[in-house]
Order: structure tokens, then sequence, then C-alpha cells
């Protein structure tokens, strides 16, 4: 998919063109990976409202395909309709929020197995100075959730298994729905830190049983820490 930089983000918020889509695929797929990529990428938080001309106008295209990718938006239930003529990014209740993290929790835990079945070397490096980085950033929660992703994605890479990552990428949905970043609970950068470095060293030492109780632990810490970000 199309990355969206910081600074098309920027410009979607004050109603400029996004720029140009990406390149080789029919209008309408393009159409549906930006918006895709702009959902996943926080430029639309749940609960704003999507509308066609306005999208049209960013995208500088046509409504048709924003149309066609609208419904596709509808069919992977990433947007509602909000009433009107625009639709609205859902936003996801108490009892969705849990079904998300139990899978994520089984899921994750599996990558976390399988990497530390399959992981060459220069993948353990890689591993160990992501974990390094986050923690010593003394970023915005949004810069140490990006090293959180990072990280995440290095250990589903090494887990060498298709069907597993494109689980999880569909999980990344759901995932986009939450809106904000747990980084911004009190004290969860610390605790998130700590479970960084259980799940490496696991992982490094090419131990799955901890590994994989590493990982299923920091999917239930974070989902702690969104509990409480809910409730604030």
């Amino acid at each position: 998919m199309s990355s969206i930089s910081q600074q098309a983000i920027k410009e979607q918020r004050q109603g400029l063109p996004l720029g140009e889509l990406e390149a080789g695929l029919p209008l309408s797929e393009a159409v549906f990976r930006a918006l895709c990529d702009a959902i996943r990428a926080g430029a639309y938080q749940p609960g704003d409202r999507l509308r066609e001309e306005d999208v049209a106008q960013q995208l500088q295209v046509s409504r048709t395909p924003v149309r066609d990718a609208f419904g596709r938006l509808l069919t992977k239930r990433l947007v509602e309709p909000g009433g009107g003529r625009g639709l609205t990014v859902r936003r996801l209740d108490t009892a969705e929020v849990l079904e998300l993290y139990t899978m994520r929790e089984i899921l994750e835990g599996a990558a976390a197995r399988l990497a530390a079945q399959h992981i060459s070397q220069p993948e353990i490096d890689a591993l160990v100075e992501i974990e390094a980085a986050f923690e010593a950033s003394e970023g915005t929660p949004e810069d140490m959730a990006r090293l959180n992703r990072r990280l995440h994605g290095a250990v589903i890479r090494a887990a060498r298994n298709r069907y597993l990552d494109h689980a999880l990428q569909e999980l990344q949905d759901g995932i986009a729905l939450l809106g904000g970043t747990t980084f911004a609970v009190a004290g969860r950068p610390v605790t998130a830190a700590q479970e960084h470095r259980e799940i490496v060293a696991a992982i490094a030492a090419r131990d799955p049983d901890r590994a994989e109780s590493a990982a299923q632990a920091h999917i239930r810490g974070a989902l702690k820490a969104r509990l409480t970000l809910i409730r604030e």
C-alpha cells in the first residue's frame, strides 16, 4: 500500500490534496488503498466524517472511484453510514475491543513462537536495535507507537508464515479504529519496554515457549492500557 507521509496527513487535515495515488492500479483500487492508509495512519480518526466530494477533491479524482472505494470500506466495516450523504469512521465498542485483543494475543503469541524457531542472526540484531531505540526514545507517544509497530513487524517477518502475516494484517484494520495510542497512558512506555526486552530475549534465545508467553503478556498489558485510555 502507498505510504501517507506526516506532511500529507497534515495537508489532509487542512483540506488540501493528499498527492499522487499509487501508480499502476485501477483508480478505484488506488483510492481505496489511499483511504485505508489514511485511516491506519490516523489521518482519519474514529468519528470523523468522510464525504465523497471532499475525498475526490483531496485525491484529485472523480467521485465514481471514491464511491466504489466507500463501498469497499463499508464491506470491511472500517466506516458506517453517518447520516446525510457521508460516512463516518467506525468507533469500536468495548466488546469489540476485547474481541480484537483476544485475537491479537493468540496471533502475536504465535508469531513470536515461530520467530524463535526461524529467525536469523541478522534479524535478531535488528530486533535488539529496535528494542533499544524504543527504550531510549524520548519522543511523543506517536513516535513510540511507530517504533512499536517496527518491532512487531520485524517479529512477524521472522515468523516466516504468510498466512499468519495475512491474518495479522487484517487485524490492523481493527487496530486502526481504536484511535489514539496506549503509549499516552502514564507508565505504559516503561512497562512496554520491559515486555519488549523479554520478547526479544526469548526469541534471541530461540525459546518458542518463552517467546509466545512473553508476546501474549505484552498484548495483555496493551489491552489493560487500552481500557484505561477508553475510560479516560
